[in-house]
């Protein structure tokens, strides 16, 4: 199938490469067909590209990547949900921000980490509860001459 997006253009993608999100994703919960398409080769950076809207694409990496020690509990219901039963299946990633014009000001939302199930591509954005995570952790810490 083809699809059209703002970043790529149009490209063709096989139809089992699209991962299905019921409920959309917060703030664009009408949104319930996506793609992964890699940033580069050998980078660690990917999209989540929106298949219905081509101006709709997340940045994302996966968060043990910058942060190794970096822990989610999928709870009961999700992996219900996703058909988890593998964690051979289970995908994480955090969705990335771009606070200024500096990659080193890249942020990422480990509170609230996207699940995909690799093997039957279902996939959901989940909150972490009692988390220590926030919304905004640094993939690049600070140099200290620059405090």
């Amino acid at each position: 199938m083809k699809i059209m997006t703002s970043r790529f253009g149009e490209i063709e993608v096989a139809e089992d490469a699209v991962i299905h999100f019921a409920a959309g994703i917060p703030a664009f919960e009408k949104e319930h067909e996506f793609l992964i398409i890699p940033y580069g080769d050998d980078s660690p950076y990917s999209f989540l590209q929106s298949v219905k809207t081509p101006d709709l694409a997340f940045l994302m990496a996966m968060p043990h990547t910058f942060f190794p020690d970096y822990e989610v509990t999928i709870d009961d219901d999700v992996e219900r949900e996703l058909a988890l039963s593998s964690p051979d299946d289970v995908l994480i990633y955090a969705v990335l921000t771009l606070s200024g014009s500096n990659i080193r000001d890249l942020t990422a939302n480990l509170i609230a980490p996207i699940v995909i199930n690799a093997r039957t591509r279902k996939g959901k954005q989940i909150v972490l509860d009692r988390s220590p995570y926030t919304t905004k952790h640094r993939l690049f810490p600070q140099d200290q001459e620059e405090k």
